[in-house]
């Protein structure tokens, strides 16, 4: 069984997508899978109610987390815990709405490989990176003329045709990522790895998810796998880090948690992952965004090395 953690904070708007973008009547080829959604509510003001996270299934489960701490990893990972499945996918950010075949092809990597870690790449909606759309007048109002415009719940890969950014200089499915905004692994496996680390307090949780990225890929024992043609699309929402400012981001603040947690400075794992999976043709741009921006990425790499 696959149980799906997704976590929100005063996210109602986003997670009526988020949630439909996991549900029977959206993700494909899933009529045999096994699976269980618990959307973790990490002490929101303005909570989610359990009649709208039930209201998308009856695998669909609401879990209000009461604390005070502006990190989500404490709530996550009791979430995680008390899981029914013995795998998990997780989704530190619940903005994030999937692709239609993310539900499937992870059930395939579980088939596929012994032990695999099955990343995702995300996207940002809108015109360019979120810090700098919402700068330019970008905000949630356009965003969901975007959304109904394009249709995409009928065919959530019209989502590519709204969004033109890969979030970071991870360059996609070709480049190398840093993180994923919605992973899966073995449930023994997440523990293995001691789950999130919960000395990371920062809002959103930091750089935890970079953490943990990082310490997955580098365990050989774990198969890497990225699903190519796939990806998740972040909602804008006023987030600490993906809707601020450029001038405001907090990434100094997160990076110095981060050494003081780990005394040195976050690296990027350098791993080429097995690819599961297929472009459609909504995908197609972005997929040459990446295999371009990716080959040049790999090419230095291997110019620093000689």
């Amino acid at each position: 069984m696959l149980s799906v953690i997704i976590n929100f904070f005063n996210m109602r708007r986003e997670a009526r997508n988020s949630l439909f973008s996991l549900s029977r009547g959206y993700q494909k080829n899933i009529d045999n899978l096994e699976y269980e959604v618990i959307a973790v509510d990490n002490g929101s003001s303005q909570p989610l109610s359990e009649a709208e996270v039930s209201a998308w299934g009856p695998q669909f489960k609401y879990r209000f987390f009461a604390t005070q701490s502006p990190s989500p990893v404490q709530a996550i990972n009791e979430a995680c815990r008390h899981a029914q499945g013995d795998r998990l996918m997780v989704m530190l950010d619940g903005a994030h709405i999937l692709s239609p075949g993310i539900l499937s092809l992870t059930d395939r990597a579980f088939a596929l490989f012994a032990s695999p870690f099955v990343a995702t790449v995300a996207m940002h909606l809108g015109p360019n990176v979120q810090n700098i759309s919402v700068a330019e007048g970008y905000n949630q109002d356009v965003e969901d003329r975007l959304l109904e415009q394009s249709q995409w719940r009928s065919n959530g890969y019209r989502l590519f045709t709204i969004a033109d950014a890969f979030p970071d200089d991870s360059y996609g499915w070709f480049g190398c990522l840093l993180e994923s905004n919605c992973f899966a692994m073995g449930k023994q496996a997440f523990f293995d790895l001691g789950g999130f680390d919960q000395r990371f307090q920062s809002p959103g949780g930091g750089l935890v998810n970079l953490d943990f990225f990082a310490n997955a890929v580098s365990r050989e024992e774990l198969s890497y796998v990225v699903l190519l043609g796939e990806a998740s699309f972040h909602q804008v929402h006023g987030g600490i880090a993906t809707n601020a400012p450029v001038h405001e981001h907090p990434f100094g603040k997160f990076r110095d948690e981060f050494v003081r947690i780990r005394g040195r400075e976050l690296r990027r794992v350098l791993r080429r992952p097995f690819f599961l999976g297929k472009v459609s043709h909504e995908a197609e741009r972005a997929t040459l965004m990446s295999a371009a921006s990716g080959l040049e990425f790999w090419q230095k790499q291997g110019r620093e090395a000689d």
